[in-house]
């Protein structure tokens, strides 16, 4: 059974395979049949609605047990409050916030609307990592220290990514990399088992 990937962008993103680092990762790590990654223009693409991408992300996306989600900025919020009501793989965050920092558009997002279940996210994602940078225009690094606090994330802090932005990010490539062998060295390990 292959393990998926499911790349959650942010708000506004547009055409998802052109914007940001989207597109590049998508194309890294699609390797049917072992790992097959998803990317997705989203519904509701501005706003992000709760509402909207918590059921695409699961219906439509296929997030499930086997399945690693990358989630940037709107999309980080996204796999959090996915993993309040799922289990998953695992967790990458890419400029991960916990409020709507006064901005009525985050507001509107539903998102930040009650307070954060970090144990409950904790118990269901198999691993947090989290990216983030100091220099990041949009966040405060507060922000994002308090969802590595909430979620005993493994921290890659950068001071040089503003918003991660770029096209290439191969600094996250390399931990999805080392995460993927991981799950599928288990995988086989479990198909061997069962085998005998």
């Amino acid at each position: 059974m292959p393990v998926r990937v499911v790349i959650v962008p942010g708000n506004g993103a547009g055409n998802v395979q052109q914007c940001n680092f989207y597109g590049w990762l998508h194309r890294k790590l699609h390797c049917p049949p072992a790992v097959v990654c998803a990317l997705r223009n989203m519904p509701d693409p501005v706003r992000a609605s709760e509402k909207a991408w918590i059921p695409f992300m699961r219906n439509d996306l296929e997030c499930a047990e086997d399945t690693i989600i990358v989630g940037h900025s709107s999309g980080a919020a996204a796999a959090m409050r996915f993993c309040e009501s799922y289990k998953v793989a695992g967790i990458v965050l890419v400029s991960a916030y916990t409020s709507d920092m006064g901005d009525s558009l985050e507001a509107a997002s539903g998102y930040f609307s009650r307070p954060w279940q970090w144990d409950t996210i904790r118990g269901n994602a198999g691993f947090i990592a989290q990216f983030g940078s100091t220099d990041d225009p949009f966040l405060p690094w507060s922000e994002q220290q308090a969802v590595a606090d909430g979620l005993h994330a493994e921290v890659h802090k950068f001071d040089d990514r503003g918003h991660f932005q770029n096209t290439a990010q191969p600094e996250l490539l390399a931990v999805l990399q080392q995460k993927l062998k991981q799950l599928l060295a288990a995988q086989n390990e479990s198909s061997e088992a069962a085998a005998e």
